[in-house]
């Protein structure tokens, strides 16, 4: 009977992709991998359902099993609520998946791991006794901090995370970070169920609950954090963290074979090498930007004089605009001539390339013709950048974004500098064009910001290679975790 590990994602792209990546890992091990699905149609505003389906068929390896649908689920749109409904759903689903672990072959199952945000799903696993691990898609800085924040009893007489503002938090194994940067949720009242919603998440995740936590990052790049996990008098009770990655979807190079080709890879192999800029800010609606704030980006891009392959996404206006018409279905074409400055597309023809909603973006970064990445500062992009070597301009917008731009992307690291003027919800022209030609051009710190990221790069490069820390991680996890799970089996 062959080994399975079971594997429960959650409804987020940036989630399903690296665990996919991690089931990759399980199978060249000898283990077979199930992924079980909560209804993935549930999630609004992107089409995960595809995403699913075209991972699914190219991975015939993998079996996939989606959950029984539940009575009445709650509409997974994104507002300050998300959080509280998207655990009221998890935990709904969680007898289906006890169900699923038991109609599987007695003794099969070695382990489950979960998404982050899907922990009550250890419940399951407690249940039937298997070994249960969560996977962190983010990075061994955020786990640490979100911890310790977690983990603080405040008394009456302190104030509020929101009310500390730009405050900083001075905490194990990350740098200084503000307040304000930490997740929204963690900024609203205390008593509200939003807040003690996120505190019970990111409580688990640092909780005796499951045997270990799979983060996707490797020991060089976070060496500091890293450390301060597994040191038990600052985290007494943390569970064994084993940093697996990077655990990012796969691409290849300028002028290799790239199957289907996007347009803006032929006009990338035109430019000259470290030429052009690449601004992508995600494949959420949370990534969109206002009509005003695409302006004020064109007119910086249009000043910098430098090459640029930009992926647009826009924003509707204010509800209270005049006849609050949306500038586009986010899944549809934008209007470009309606969103851009007059002439701007035609004045930076051949210098400036411009697409609608999506670019292969780990095949951009890749190419050789590449030089700087304008971020949202998300985790898997974060790495991305890393790893194709490109370093990076900081404009964080949600989630952990603003974490990941003090203590991964800028501050503790140093492969990328901030974009000023996001905190404000807007960032001037001004700004735009000084920053891609810093980054862009011969000046001390742009040489540094290089220097560092191709230090990180060539890290990432043999974290999985033979005698690698993370194939090291991946090896122990295996030998300790899932040795735990063949001997609970066969009880």
């Amino acid at each position: 009977m062959k080994k399975t590990v079971v594997l429960y994602p959650g409804l987020f792209v940036s989630h399903f992709v690296p665990m996919l990546q991690l089931a990759d890992a399980f199978l060249d091990a000898g283990y077979a991998v199930t992924v079980a699905l909560i209804d993935p149609s549930l999630k609004q505003g992107i089409a995960f359902g595809a995403v699913v389906d075209r991972v699914a068929s190219s991975n015939p390896s993998i079996a996939f099993h989606t959950l029984p649908p539940i009575p009445d689920p709650p509409a997974m749109t994104h507002d300050p609520q998300f959080i509280v409904r998207y655990l009221d759903l998890v935990s709904r689903y969680t007898q289906h998946l006890h169900d699923l672990l038991c109609s599987m072959p007695p003794g099969s199952v070695h382990a489950l791991v979960v998404d982050v945000v899907s922990t009550d799903a250890l419940d399951a696993a407690r249940k039937l006794g298997i070994p249960a691990y969560i996977f962190l898609p983010s990075n061994a800085s955020a786990l640490a901090m979100s911890f310790q924040v977690s983990s603080s009893t405040r008394a009456e007489c302190q104030p509020s995370f929101k009310e500390m503002g730009d405050a900083p938090l001075h905490l194990h194994g990350v740098p200084p970070v503000p307040a304000s940067h930490l997740f929204a949720e963690l900024l609203e009242d205390p008593e509200s169920e939003v807040y003690k919603t996120m505190v019970h998440v990111l409580g688990r995740c640092g909780g005796p609950e499951s045997n270990g936590i799979l983060v996707n990052t490797f020991v060089s790049l976070e060496a500091r954090a890293v450390g301060a996990l597994g040191d038990r008098d600052c985290f007494p009770g943390m569970p064994p963290v084993y940093c697996v990655g990077p655990l990012v979807a796969g691409g290849s190079s300028g002028g290799e074979a790239r199957g289907k080709e996007h347009e803006c890879l032929a006009w990338l192999d035109e430019q000259p090498d470290r030429s052009v800029v690449f601004l992508c800010f995600g494949s959420v609606g949370a990534g969109n930007h206002s009509k005003d704030q695409l302006m004020e980006i064109a007119a910086g891009l249009e000043k910098s004089g430098h090459r640029f392959l930009w992926v647009v996404r826009a924003s509707p206006p204010p509800e209270d605009e005049p006849e609050n018409k949306p500038l586009f279905d986010p899944r549809a074409d934008p209007d470009l001539d309606a969103l851009l400055p007059d002439g701007f597309l035609e004045r930076t023809t051949g210098r400036g390339f411009v697409v609608k909603l999506w670019a292969p973006q780990v095949d951009v970064l890749h190419h050789r013709a590449t030089g700087a990445f304008v971020t949202h500062c998300g985790w898997n992009s974060a790495l991305e950048g890393i790893m194709a070597g490109v370093p990076m301009i900081c404009w964080p917008l949600y989630a952990e974004q603003k974490m990941n731009k003090v203590f991964v992307v800028v501050e503790e690291y140093g492969v990328g500098v901030e974009m000023v003027g996001w905190r404000d919800g807007m960032v001037r022209a001004k700004e735009v064009e000084a920053k891609v030609r810093l980054v862009m051009g011969e000046s001390e710190e742009g040489n540094r910001i290089r220097a560092r990221v191709m230090e990180h790069r060539d890290a990432a490069a043999v974290a999985w290679e033979e005698g690698g820390s993370s194939r090291a991680a991946f090896g122990r996890f295996l030998l300790v975790g899932l040795q735990l799970g063949a001997v609970l089996s066969s009880v």
